[in-house]
């Protein structure tokens, strides 16, 4: 294992391993199979992040955060950009890096600067967002927490499609979504494309689980009646009421969606107050999952808001 000086400015703290077999790189190794590590608790991967702003938003999440490496220019911009969102000033651009490193450290980051061609070797490819960040896990929100004071959520059935749950994150943020909670048959909201396709706002919007099986998880949703919550089932039931019809005069509202394709199961649909549909022209029956739940969310934000 070898360190070459600091090139960063030289600044104490920012090391730069020089070997893509040093171990202190090992949890940014193999990216593309990240997901999955037998070494870790429940064979479960670690939180990770790529790029500036979604690495940003993983430190100033619930996760903390191990280590974060990248090449010369990238990291340098993210240290610059981190210690001026965050009111880290010092009398001179040197001094004010130094004070931000010292700030991660304090937060226990280790930092490592690489060149491109060292990352790309031990991620597996070329990272050119060329910044990545590697967090722990934490034991998830419970259902009573996650819905604690929200207004809306949005309730996933069966979705596996990563790109589709990191939509649906971004989407729910954007529209002021509360919380997104999950039923039986869904992927893990913490893998790396959820993470990268939510440009972080999975790690910002609180999510948790509901107990039970395909068969019976639906029983669990009597935390949400029970906290006052209307649930709708969204289906492209042409009898069913529209999503504005639904939602009209609704003061907590919990949005149902299923997997594209199959949709939510009878027995779910069954066990919510009601189901909605959104309008659409004739000859088309569907929408993309995610762009289907973007419209709810409008809809229920525009009820909200006006």
């Amino acid at each position: 294992m070898s360190t070459q000086p600091a090139s960063f400015d030289a600044i104490d703290g920012v090391v730069r391993p020089d070997d893509p077999h040093d171990p202190r790189l090992d949890d940014f190794r193999d990216l593309n199979n990240s997901d999955h590590r037998p070494d870790l608790p429940d064979g479960k991967g670690l939180v990770i992040a790529e790029g500036a702003l979604v690495v940003g938003r993983l430190i100033d999440s619930r996760y903390p955060v191990r280590a974060i490496v990248g090449f010369g220019s990238k990291l340098r911009g993210f240290i610059d950009a981190y210690a001026e969102e965050h009111g880290i000033a010092a009398e001179d651009p040197a001094s004010t890096r130094v004070a931000c490193v010292q700030h991660l450290h304090s937060l226990g980051i280790e930092i490592y600067e690489v060149s491109r061609a060292l990352l790309a070797e031990v991620a597996g490819f070329d990272m050119h967002r060329g910044l990545v960040a590697v967090a722990q896990r934490t034991e998830p929100l419970s259902v009573t927490q996650a819905i604690d004071g929200a207004r809306t959520v949005v309730v996933l059935e069966g979705v596996g499609d990563l790109e589709n749950i990191g939509s649906i994150f971004r989407n729910a943020a954007g529209m002021g979504v509360d919380a997104v909670l999950f039923g039986a048959g869904c992927a893990d909201p913490l893998y790396r494309r959820v993470v990268r396709v939510s440009m972080g706002h999975v790690l910002r919007l609180p999510f948790a689980f509901f107990e039970g099986s395909t068969r019976n998880w639906h029983h669990s949703m009597q935390q949400l009646h029970e906290a006052g919550f209307t649930t709708v089932s969204l289906t492209p039931d042409p009898q069913a009421p529209t999503i504005a019809a639904a939602l009209q005069g609704v003061e907590k509202a919990a949005l149902l969606v299923g997997a594209e394709g199959p949709g939510l199961s009878e027995r779910t649909m069954h066990y919510t107050h009601t189901r909605a549909r959104i309008p659409m022209a004739e000859g088309t029956d569907s929408l993309n999952l995610a762009t289907a739940a973007a419209i709810a969310f409008y809809e229920r934000d525009r009820h909200l808001h006006g």
